[in-house]
């Protein structure tokens, strides 16, 4: 059971769904937090929730907003802070070639440009910190290719190597950098792709979902492997992507 005693953590996208059970473990396994998301009044509320040291909105895809949430949260740690989890992302289902330039931009500035961003401003923080831990979330999306998902899985493809460079780069400075992969879970993202993935294929996709991967995973499981990456137990693991997805990609049917 990964220990976060003395972490203090910024988690974006933090108001609901995999941010807020992030949050969660991490509260629950002693570290300090602080949450923002585009949903101000949902992060606040979460905030509340979980006794967080503060809140605030972030449009990730915003220089600006980062540098804010990350000056806020200095200052609401007292102390500076040792752990980001840049969680915030969507989703976006669409044929590839018929989806409109709209979507596939603010697809690329949320979950491309929002996690270089986070990384980019929080690490002047971390250096003051004198080191300290990023844990991105990516997607088994992003280690193959998916039906209605083609900008989705080369934005999260985008991530793992985001995070393979930067832990490269930033390992002088004792910065530790992984990607969490997650299949399906259970979170309001995945079912909003019901409907457009049964049109597709047919099936029930509960049905294929269990053909797949056995079962939706949990916020929790996918919680508990970032809590890890997060923890001094994977103090010389660094420049990683992790998949969580019960043997979907090691499947060939």
């Amino acid at each position: 059971m990964a220990e976060l005693e003395g972490k203090r953590a910024v988690i974006t996208g933090a108001a609901t769904g995999l941010g807020r059970a992030i949050a969660e473990l991490f509260v629950e396994r002693g570290a300090s937090v602080y949450l923002t998301d585009i949903n101000e009044e949902g992060v606040a509320e979460t905030a509340r929730e979980l006794g967080a040291v503060g809140s605030s909105r972030c449009d990730v895809s915003s220089a600006a907003d980062q540098e804010a949430q990350f000056a806020a949260a200095q200052e609401a740690f007292d102390g500076g802070f040792n752990l980001v989890v840049n969680n915030a992302g969507i989703e976006i289902a669409s044929i590839l070639v018929e989806q409109s330039e709209e979507d596939f931009d603010r697809m690329m500035d949320i979950n491309v440009k929002g996690v270089w961003l986070g990384m980019k401003h929080a690490t002047p923080h971390l250096v003051a910190a004198g080191g300290g831990t990023i844990v991105n979330m990516s997607s088994v999306a992003g280690v193959g290719g998916a039906p209605l998902l083609g900008s989705y899985c080369a934005s999260k493809a985008a991530v793992i190597q985001l995070t393979r460079v930067a832990a490269y780069e930033l390992r002088a400075h004792n910065i530790r950098i992984n990607a969490v992969c997650p299949a399906f879970i259970d979170t309001a993202m995945v079912d909003r792709l019901v409907a457009p993935v049964e049109a597709l294929t047919g099936m029930d996709f509960e049905e294929l979902a269990a053909l797949k991967q056995g079962r939706r995973g949990t916020p929790a499981e996918v919680a508990e492997m970032t809590a890890f990456l997060a923890s001094d137990d994977a103090a010389w693991t660094t420049g990683s992507h992790y998949v969580l997805d019960n043997a979907l990609t090691a499947g060939l049917l």
